[in-house]
């Protein structure tokens, strides 16, 4: 019998891997081991008498078959106490090779014994452990800005500054911008996804043709870019309505004889008048700018193809209005604007919005945090129901600890209005224990041990 026969055969009766391959490289086979005492073999493969006697009682018995039922399989997962995505992993990685009884108690034993290794010790001062796991790793990150991976055009702040907006819960990011799946239909066709593009890029006259100024006319003359018009999908009589339909727009507009240009001549005859006329016309700026065609917030739209399907990436963020467009996948749609994910979808969404930027901010940086300290940010910054930040206008602020409020900031207003209300620190956190020089109630600090005498006491 070959070696790796001889290590086979044991595997399938229950012999652990390693002690299989101990017997293989003494030499001896599965008929060789019905001829040995416990004794011979613990001399032969360099083990205890015990282990010896298990491998030749395993040795005679019959193989066990590998279980095959997934049922069976997935009831005992079922049962273990551990997290849900634990489960399916193991489900999922048991299912793909066949195992035996002994081997898959050993897997879900091991399974078990890691979960409980890992999981936090009581008392334990979480809140210092992540604060230091993310602020180190903080020390090595750049300040500058990089462009959005593998999109050279659309520049988005990342490194240390993105991770501070985070932290900060900004109301809006410093680069919005949105990552926009197309549906089945529009995924694979280019020209569909140029359309869509198109439609959600805001348009403004100066993309629609050349903007001329003429003086001695006392008029602004729109020439228009029949290509421009035509990509957008918009027509002279549609330009013309949308510049007619605007709020507060005092000018006279017509059709100029060639049929390809727009004049338009402010009432107020002044040239004041015509360069605040002039000034709206070439506005881009979502405030002032005479909006055509598009969403406002959205300033550049770049079509990219990434593995089988077209993607559009925005300068820009407007969850709300680009979701109800056709076309768009809305649940595979994302955005940078945490605060905006938080009004649209809700405050589950923005506590996961927040681990997924600070682990992809990290991972850019090639910083590996464990996911449970960003989780644990995440969770404190939204367990009230909104988006708080870790400032004094957000949680440390919000503290119960007169002592602890102080030592963060503003030091002498949270003394004064303590002492004006009478307020009482019950020293129950980290920060007031320290300032008043007493254990902190974490750790070993957290247990107080009396010795109350029972019956007699013995000398």
């Amino acid at each position: 019998m070959a070696k790796h026969d001889t290590i086979r055969a044991l595997l399938k009766r229950g012999v652990s891997e390693e002690l299989a391959e101990k017997v293989a490289d003494s030499g001896l086979t599965l008929g060789d081991l019905k001829g040995l005492t416990a004794s011979e073999l613990c001399k032969k493969i360099s083990t205890s008498e015990e282990i010896a006697a298990e491998i030749l009682q395993l040795a005679g018995s019959k193989p066990k078959k590998a279980i095959t039922s997934e049922t069976s399989l997935k009831s005992k997962i079922e049962q273990l106490e551990v997290p849900r995505s634990v489960k399916d992993a193991l489900i999922k990685r048991l299912s793909e090779r066949e195992f035996t009884p002994t081997q898959i108690e050993r897997i879900l034993r091991m399974t078990i014994e890691e979960y409980e290794r890992i999981k936090i010790d009581p008392c334990e001062a979480v809140g210092i452990v992540a604060a230091q796991s993310i602020g180190e790793p903080g020390t090595q990150m750049t300040m500058r800005t990089f462009h959005y991976a593998g999109v050279a055009e659309i520049y988005v702040t990342l490194g240390l500054p993105r991770i501070i907006e985070i932290v900060d819960a900004r109301k809006t990011p410093s680069t919005p911008m949105m990552v926009i799946k197309l549906n089945e239909e529009y995924r694979n066709d280019k020209t569909k996804a140029h359309a869509l593009a198109s439609r959600i890029e805001a348009t403004y006259p100066s993309h629609l043709g050349d903007i001329v100024t003429l003086p001695d006319e006392m008029l602004i003359r729109i020439e228009i870019d029949e290509s421009a018009m035509e990509k957008r999908g918009l027509g002279i009589d549609d330009l013309i309505e949308k510049i007619k339909g605007q709020g507060k727009f005092n000018a006279d507009i017509d059709l100029d004889e060639d049929g390809k240009s727009i004049n338009i001549r402010p009432k107020e005859y002044s040239y004041r008048s015509l360069l605040q006329l002039r000034g709206r016309l070439t506005s881009t700026n979502p405030s002032s700018g005479i909006l055509i065609a598009g969403i406002k917030d959205i300033t550049r739209v770049v079509i990219r193809h990434e593995g089988d399907e077209y993607t559009l990436y925005t300068e820009g963020s407007a969850l709300k209005d680009v979701i109800r467009i056709e076309g768009v996948d809305g649940a595979r749609t994302r955005t940078n604007n945490i605060n905006e994910i938080e009004n649209v979808l809700g405050i589950e969404a923005a506590r996961n919005a927040i681990i997924n930027e600070m682990v992809n901010t990290l991972g850019e940086q090639g910083l590996n945090v464990d996911i449970r300290h960003l989780m644990l940010v995440a969770d404190m910054m939204t367990v009230d129901g909104e988006v708080k930040q870790i400032g004094r206008h957000g949680i440390a602020g919000e503290k119960a600890s007169i002592l602890s409020r102080a030592a963060f900031e503003v030091t002498v207003s949270h003394l004064l209005d303590a002492s004006l209300y009478g307020y009482v620190d019950e020293l129950k956190g980290v920060t007031e224990n320290v300032i008043v020089g007493q254990p902190i109630k974490l750790g070993t600090g957290d247990v107080e041990l009396v010795a109350k005498p029972y019956g007699k006491v013995v000398d």
